[in-house]
């Protein structure tokens, strides 16, 4: 969870939202395995995110200068652009788990 994920976190239940929701540690639970990939002579960073499913996000990153090139560096902006990715896959699976309440109660 990031220091913002965590900031946002504090401020919905300090406003008490307690709807349905996706929380940072649910994305967090979702990953089984990160994999890395660096293309040789270059910048581009690849991470692969197995999640519980089965299924894989990618995220990627590589930097316009080859000077500034740090894999430390490139691996935690693909990590986050992979885990992103999660946010909006697991707020579909949400919202069509609530649309199909509503159908079967409504």
């Amino acid at each position: 969870m990031t220091p913002n994920e965590q900031a946002i976190e504090h401020e919905i239940q300090a406003k008490g939202l307690t709807a349905a929701r996706i929380t940072p540690q649910m994305i967090d639970d979702t990953i089984v395995t990160c994999d890395y990939h660096v293309f040789p002579g270059t910048t581009l960073t690849v991470c692969a995110l197995s999640l519980k499913n089965g299924f894989q996000v990618v995220g990627e990153s590589a930097c316009a200068s080859p000077e500034n090139f740090n894999e430390e560096i490139g691996r935690k902006i693909a990590f986050d652009n992979a885990r992103n990715k999660i946010w909006a896959l697991e707020g579909y699976r949400l919202r069509s788990a609530l649309a199909q309440n509503v159908e079967a109660h409504g």
